[in-house]
This record gives structure tokens, sequence and C-alpha cells, in this order.
């Protein structure tokens, strides 16, 4: 009894302190759907700083841990759990988190819930982005944005892409958008030796892009905003364990696309059918596909390695990369390597945070001769590509009776390709220090100041060999050589205020100054200036500034009623001081309806209405200082003689001292709408844009400039259209998982007012022939062509035009609007599957509505070509449809050549697997991938993707396997 009474009293004392006793909790953090481990997951005691992270298989040891405890497990874009310690295992499953993957979108100044986003913005993260040869970083989102065009302008590895939203915005400046990285608009005039203005950024480095499209998203950007902006945010450290990421692969390139020419047996029967005695003597014996003879396979490689986490308390990332691309034209070639460093450590409390990016790329190009595209069509299938009794290098050429080549003989391409050397090397870096201070004493107030800079230089030289054929007997060489400095200097100090009021009603004031300035120092040089006694060297340096004054205001309501309200002063040292000052205003509302007492027990997680208007303005693309008087020097050849003296003389440019902001105005009504869970996702948006004070080309009277034709705010454009988005996830199970996008959009674009027509669209064949003009109540770039006349079998009459205005007079008068080269409806839809550790994604795009004008045909079908010049010159085979014998400058501009372009390509397939564990602390992803792998459309020209809509010289996209492999240790 006295031992039971001893144990009783034991187990009272102890049972309080056996309560409260410490332990260790261990387990593991896995995926819901997948079952693989998560590195990194934050694991914390709540209402305590007692916490630890997931190793990189997901495993984690909690020390000093009570029963009934409770931990909360949180990780981004999954759903954060709280579990109460009842054991010294606990495994946890995070189930994902769609509402909260792309909750926070970057605007301006600033970041901003999806669900209390104003404007129209899309978001697209690495997860989303086009895999498989990705070089430049415009091919990640192409195909995946609603009314976002991204043309290529050929095949060349690293070729600069030209992005359009919403269609044209200007007739004579960019139509660009503003690119900003990390908060820093990039340079807008360009890097000299650069195919790409953002082959400065490896695309591995990039976490997201965001497109702002209308004018209450852009206008906090002011006059670089005027074509929408693209908003590039780069990988960040994290405050974790190191961890590191290799990224390898190779690409196969293939020449997949040749102009349709004759070959040497088609071209022979021509010119014995056809030609005189002569020209079928100058027949050769060869048997040469020219195109086969500049294209070749071609071969790339990338490289990067990165590692993130916490060193000395600093979460950082650093990466490096080497990427070498041939391109399939003999002698092309891109070779970039990167370096990217951030650093991101806070102070007081995280009162004081501080983020600095630096990104340095260096890039050699190799640039081959794109003339080469040209002559491989035109030159002559029956010759050879050498001749040993050749003075050029052993190479064929047309010559005459000195030994040089005829003065109107096409080049030998492959030794303009082999003879000509055309390289550039880019030094180029992008870095910030963005610091923001949250008040101690008052801390709904954060002070930002950030400071960037972007400094490229470049050096570049074109060296012909003396044994290049020419005409010019005296011939012995070229060389020209530039080099470029750009200095993109910027400022900004912005305050922003944030404060939530009695929980309903919810303030953010943003008010901030912005300095940017732009230098250029160019400089060139021409050897055979130089011999022929001409001004050989030309020095050009140019400095512009913007400076700008920004707020904006935004309101929230319960989360249900958003406003949005921006004002932005520029000034632009492009205009003259009186004109210089631009002020753009924008306002937005948005109602979140899915919040409203009557919608929460329906099918919607989300139903939000927008609507928004706003101006912008745009000066980007005019050059520098119009409104003053410039000069320009004299040639040798037309210096001034004084006596035996010859001086050189200056004569001022023409000038405007009234050159005023173009302005856009832009109304958008949008919806954003999920539901199901979320398992259906997407937007509509309708707009109107409308930009005023088109700057333009115009006449002037005579003897009031120094010239007859200025640059003038004349005329006014409108852009009309509808955006359709839809993302589902028809299946979703532990092991499959599906997922489809789909967008679409409508754009019509007009030219409102307009004095008087502009030519433009310059073309191939006769002198001075323009196939394009942009004119009032039609879209810019139309084609302004005759009328073909056809016989009964459907052939084209050779030199018969409809008499449209019926005067009996075939001229100027009869020519007409035929289309334009801009689809009317863009499309995308893009596949992702999982199947345990399989994933495939498909990426396809369409384009509807866009037609080309085929001037390859136009110039170099006609019978008469294959024999006049005393040469023979190949023909493409419309030969055998048209059976035109002459070219004329009415026959080049004959609707005969321009067709529908329209296309659906399957630009991508990707097909990965992945091994989360094959070693320890080690995941493997590999995978296989296709680009540019089916275009199908009724263009019969080379390509219907055509920028700008004239197919000419055109260098063809290959088609592209890659191989590659990624490793997480």
């Amino acid at each position: 009894m006295k031992n039971f009474r001893i144990f009783l009293f034991s187990v009272i004392l102890l049972f309080p302190l056996a309560m409260f006793a410490q332990q260790a909790v261990k387990g593991k953090v896995t995926e819901a759907s997948s079952g693989s481990g998560l590195p990194g997951v934050d694991i914390l005691i709540k209402g305590t700083t007692i916490g630890t992270s997931t190793d990189f298989d997901g495993n984690y040891i909690l020390e000093n841990v009570k029963t009934g405890d409770i931990l909360v497990v949180s990780y981004m874009g999954f759903k954060t759990q709280e579990l109460t310690v009842n054991s010294t295992t606990i495994n946890v499953q995070l189930v994902e988190d769609t509402e909260s993957l792309d909750e926070v979108v970057v605007i301006g100044y600033g970041s901003v819930k999806k669900e209390d986003l104003t404007g129209s913005a899309d978001l697209i993260t690495s997860d989303d982005f086009n895999k498989g040869n990705v070089v430049s970083a415009q091919q990640l989102i192409n195909g995946k944005v609603a009314g976002v065009s991204v043309t290529s302008g050929g095949g060349a590895p690293g070729e600069g892409q030209n992005i359009v939203i919403r269609g044209l915005g200007s007739l004579s400046l960019t139509s660009s958008p503003l690119i900003v990285v990390d908060g820093v608009p990039l340079n807008d005039g360009g890097v000299g030796g650069s195919r790409n203005v953002l082959n400065l950024i490896n695309p591995n480095d990039i976490e997201s892009m965001v497109v702002l499209k209308d004018a209450s998203a852009t206008s906090i950007y002011g006059s670089r905003a005027a074509n929408g902006v693209i908003m590039i945010t780069t990988k960040k450290g994290k405050d974790t364990e190191f961890k590191f990421n290799v990224n390898s692969s190779t690409t196969l390139y293939t020449a997949i696309d040749e102009v349709d020419v004759m070959n040497a047996d088609q071209f022979s029967n021509l010119i014995e059918q056809t030609g005189d005695a002569d020209a079928i003597a100058r027949l050769g014996n060869a048997d040469t596909n020219w195109q086969d003879q500049i294209y070749v396979g071609a071969i790339g490689t990338d490289h990067s390695i990165s590692a993130l986490g916490n060193a000395w308390g600093v979460p950082m990332r650093a990466s490096v990369g080497h990427s070498d691309h041939e391109g399939t034209l003999k002698g092309d070639e891109f070779k970039r390597t990167t370096a990217s460093l951030n650093l991101s450590p806070s102070f007081l409390d995280d009162h004081l945070k501080i983020e600095l990016n630096a990104r340095g790329m260096y890039t050699e190009n190799k640039f081959a001769n794109r003339d080469a595209i040209g002559n491989a069509a035109s030159f002559d299938p029956t010759q050879s590509v050498y001749d040993e009794n050749s003075i050029f290098a052993g190479y064929y050429a047309w010559t005459g009776t000195n030994g040089y080549q005829l003065n109107l003989a096409p080049t030998n391409p492959v030794a303009q390709l082999a003879l000509n050397q055309d390289t550039a090397e880019v030094r180029r870096l992008v870095g910030n220090a963005k610091v923001d201070y949250k008040l101690h004493f008052f801390p709904d107030v954060t002070a930002t100041v950030n400071v960037g800079l972007d400094k490229s230089n470049s050096h570049g030289r074109n060296i012909t060999s003396e044994f290049m054929p020419t005409s010019d007997t005296s011939w012995n060489g070229s060389r020209t050589a530039f080099t470029q400095e750009a200095t993109n200097k910027l400022f900004d100090a912005y305050v922003t205020y944030n404060k939530t009021f009695n929980e309903d009603h919810s303030l953010n004031f943003v008010v901030g100054h912005s300095y940017q300035s732009f230098e250029f120092d160019n400089y060139s040089y021409d050897s055979e200036d130089e011999e022929d006694g001409n001004t050989y060297e030309f020095i050009d340096k140019s400095k512009n500034v913007l400076l700008s004054y920004f707020g904006r205001l935004n309101y929230d309501y319960k989360g249900k009623y958003l406003a949005t309200a921006t004002l932005r002063a520029d000034a632009s040292s492009k205009l003259n001081p009186d004109d210089r000052w631009g002020y753009f205003s924008s306002y937005a509302l948005a109602w979140n309806i899915h919040k409203e007492d009557f919608m929460e027990d329906g099918i919607f997680n989300e139903l939000k209405l927008r609507v928004g208007y706003g101006e912008v303005g745009n000066v980007n693309g005019l050059a520098d200082y119009k409104f003053l008087t410039s000069y320009l020097a004299s040639q040798s050849t037309a210096n001034y003689q004084f006596g035996n003296s010859f001086y050189q003389t200056y004569r001022p440019e023409p000038l405007n001292e009234e050159l005023k902001w173009e302005v856009g105005r832009t109304f958008n009504v949008g919806i954003d709408y999920g539901l199901l869970d979320r398992r259906i996702t997407g937007s509509v948006n309708v707009y109107l844009k409308e930009t005023q004070d088109l700057i333009a080309s115009s006449f002037v009277d005579p003897f009031t400039n120094f010239g007859n034709r200025i640059e003038k705010n004349i005329g006014d454009m409108e852009n009309r259209g509808i955006e359709f988005v839809i993302n589902t996830t028809p299946v979703k199970t532990d092991d499959f998982e599906w997922n489809v996008n789909y967008n679409i959009s409508f754009n019509d674009n007009e030219v409102t007012k307009l004095p008087f027509d502009q030519a433009v669209g310059g073309i191939s064949g006769g002198v001075g022939n323009n196939v394009q003009v942009h004119t009032e109540g039609e879209a810019p770039y139309s084609f302004l062509v005759y009328e073909q006349v056809y016989d009964a079998t459907g052939s084209p009459i050779e030199g018969v035009f409809v008499d449209r205005n019926g005067d009996d007079i075939i001229n100027d008068n009869d020519r007409y609007i035929n289309n334009n080269p801009y689809a009317d409806v863009l499309m995308g839809l893009n596949t992702n599957f999982r199947y345990k550790n399989f994933d495939l994604a498909i990426v396809t795009r369409a384009s509807l509505g866009n037609y080309a004008y085929d001037n390859v045909a136009s110039s170099t079908s006609y019978l008469r070509r294959a024999t006049e010049n005393s040469i023979l010159t190949n023909l493409h085979t419309d030969q055998f449809n048209s059976g035109f014998v002459n070219s004329t400058e009415n026959s080049l501009l004959s609707d005969y050549y321009i067709s529908e372009a329209s296309f659906f390509k399957i630009d991508n397939i990707t097909l990965g697997y992945n091994l989360p564990n094959v070693f320890k602390d080690t995941a493997l992803r590999v995978y296989g991938s296709m680009q540019n792998v089916a275009t199908i459309t009724d263009y019969k020209g080379l390509d219907p993707e055509i920028d700008g809509g004239i197919d000419n010289n055109f260098y063809p996209r290959p088609r592209s396997i890659v191989f590659g492999v990624n490793i997480d240790f």
C-alpha cells in the first residue's frame, strides 16, 4: 500500500512535466498530386519564431516541440496547413493553391493582387513559358497572350522579334512595347551589332512576364508605354539552404524551306525552247541547286548553372550561361555568355529592404551575307560553283572579255558567303539597386529609391575579300567598321502609402519622380570612301532626357469595389520647349461580383467586371531635336571651289518647331472569371484605342523650310478589338493532369484621318516602287495595286488590268486597296499533359486574315529576265503559271502577286520525363523538343509569317530538334 501511494504521488507530480516535455518532431512534406517531396517548405510553431525548412527531398526535423503545439506548414503556391502535434512523426501533403499561383501581378512602381487588378494585364510564369529552342525572351510568350503578336525577322539564331500589342499604334514612330527588366526600362534606341534587344537575358533567368495592355494599366509609365508594356521579373534569391540548377541542351537545325525556282532540267528546257542561239550557248553542263549550297544543317548548345539560397544571412541567386548557335545560312553564328547576380538583404526587422540586380552579357555575332539568299534563287542552275580559270579565288562568275564580272550579273552566292566576314561583339550591363524603407515612425508609408543603368558597348566590322566577284577592275577589297556606346541611366524615387481603415476600406497611394537619360556615341569608317576621297568617318553623338512625375491611387472597398486613378507628367527633350510637357491620366473601376452575397453559393470562384480609360503619349523612335537646325556636311565630290582650293560646305536639314506628342486614348471593358474551383478561368476584353496627332511625313510650301518634306502631327488612327482567354483543367487526378489554354483576339486597325496618302512598302524590281500605302479609311500598310484581268481558263493576261475609274487609261488612278498584311484574328492553343513522371506540351498558333505580297515571284518570274544582259538568270516557277514575258511597273504592282497568308502553326512539341530522386538530394528531368513542327497554309511563297507582308529575300525559319537535361540538387 505504501509503495502504491509513492507511485501515485510520483504520477501526480510528474504528469504535468510530461505534458510539457519537449520533443523532436520529424516527417516529410510532399505534393499531394504527385507525391514528390517539396524542398524549402517552412514549418513554424504557431505563435513563435521557432521553425525549420524541409531539405531537398522534403524531409524535416523540428526540435523543442511540445505535445499540443500547432505546426504551421506553408509553401508558395500551396495552401497553408495547421497541424496539432500529437506524435513525433508528422507527414504532410500540401495541396496546390491555384488562386495563389498568380495572385500577385507586378505593375509599374509596385505590385497588386490579381483579384484587385483593375487594368488589362496578363501574367505568364516560368511554368507557362514555351519550351524547347528559346534563345530570346520574346519566344517564351509567343502564342500565350491574347492580342499579342510576336514575329521573328527570319531564321537566324537570336533573330530580332517584332512585338505588337493590340495592333499598330503609329505610322512613323515605333509600335513596339516598352520592355522593363526588374524595374529598369531598357534602352529604346537599339544596340549596334546585336540582333535582338532581349538577347541580353538568359531565358532560364526569367521568373515571369507581365503584359500590360490598356492605358489604365500602362499610363503609370507615361509616354514610353504608348504601345503596351512587358514587365520581366527575373528569378530572385530565397532564404533557404543553397540549391543548384544545371540546364544543358543541344539543338539540331534543319533547313526545310526553299524558294520555288527552276531546277537545271526545267531551266535548260526553257532556254532551249525560248532562247536564241547565244542564250543556248551560255548553258552549262552542271546541275547545281544553289540554295542547297548556301543552307546547311546546324547545331546549337545552351548551358547554364544557377545557385540560390542564403549566403551569410543574405538571400541571393547567381547564374552563368553560355549559348552557341550556328545558323542554317553558312557562316551565320550567335554566341552569348551571360552572368547574373541578385542580392535581397533586409535590415531593421524588415523595415529596410534592398534589392541588387546585375546582369552582364557578351555576344559574338557572325552575320552571313543575306544577299546570298536572293542570288541563290537567281543564279543559273546549269553552272558549277567553281571555275578553275576564275580570277575570283576559283569561284564561277559571269565575266566579260576582261575577266571581270558583267555589270548586272548576280554574284556567286557561295562566294558571297565565303569571301565576306561581317562580325560584331557586344558587351552589355543592366543593373539596378532598389531600396525600400518602411518608416519606423509611420509604417504605413514606404519610401523607395531605384537607381538603374543599362550600358552597352559594341564593335563591328565588315570585311570583303579582294577576290569577291565584281565588275570593278580597281577593286582591292573593302572594310567598314563601327563602334557604339549607349548609356541609359535611371533614377526613380517614390513614396507608397498603404492603409486599411475599419477593415473595409483599403487605400494605396503612390507618388514619385523619374529621370531617365539616353546617350549614344556612334562612330563608323568606310575604306572605299577613304580611297575615293570622300568623307570616310562618321561621328554621331546624341543625348535625350525624359523627366517625369507620377501618381497613382488605388481604393478597395471590402474587396468588392475597386478604383484606380493615375496621372503622369512627361517632358521629353526630343520636343520643343513649348510642347515638351505631356499630361497623361487614366481611370479604372472594377467590381468583384463573386464576393456579393447572391454569388457566394454559385459556381463562380471569381467574376470581376472591369472598365477603364486612359491616355498615353508617344515620341518613341522620333529623332532627337527635330526642332533645332542641324547641318549635313557635303561629300568631297560636292565641295565648293575658291581659287585652287576646295572647301567642304554644310547644308541645313529640315526642321519642325511645332512637333508635339502623339496621344493614344484607350477605352477597355473586361471580365475576369473563374469557376468550378478554378478548374476554368479566363478573361474577356473589349477595347477601343484611338491615336491622335500621328506623326508622319508631310509636304511643306517651297522656300519655307530647308526641304520640301518634314515630319508633322497630321493624322489619327483607331484600333478596335475583342480578346477572349480560357484556361481549363479537364482532367486532374493523382496520376494524370490535362491543362488547356486557348486565346483568340480580333483587331481592326484603321487610319481615320490623313490629309494625303503616304506611299510605303518598297519592293524589288524597277526603281522606287511602293506596293503599300497609308490612306484615310484603310488599315496602315494596305496594299495599293492594279486589278489583274484573267482569261477564260483563269490565267492572268499580261499587261491587262481593270480600268476601275472608266477613263480608258491605266494609271495610278486605277490602283485600289487590296487587303493588308496584319491579321484580323490571332489564336493560340496550348495543351499540357502530365502522366505520372511524364509531361507533354504542345504549342500551336493561328493567324487569319493576313495577306502577303510575293515579291520574289513578281521580280524573278518573267521570261525576259532569263536571258537579258548577256547572262542566264534562273526564274521563279511562277513563270509556268503566269507565262509573263516582261516586267513593267504595272505588272509589279498587280494584285496577282497578293494572296491570303493565313496559317496554322504547330510551333513546339516537348516531351519530358522527371526523376525526382535519381540520386540523393537530386532531381533530374530529361526532355526532347521539336520547334517549327508544321505550317498549314494556302500561301505559295516561302513562309506566310512575314513581318510587314512583303516576302523578299527572307531567311527561312529552320526546324529544330532539342535534347536537354535539367538537374536540381
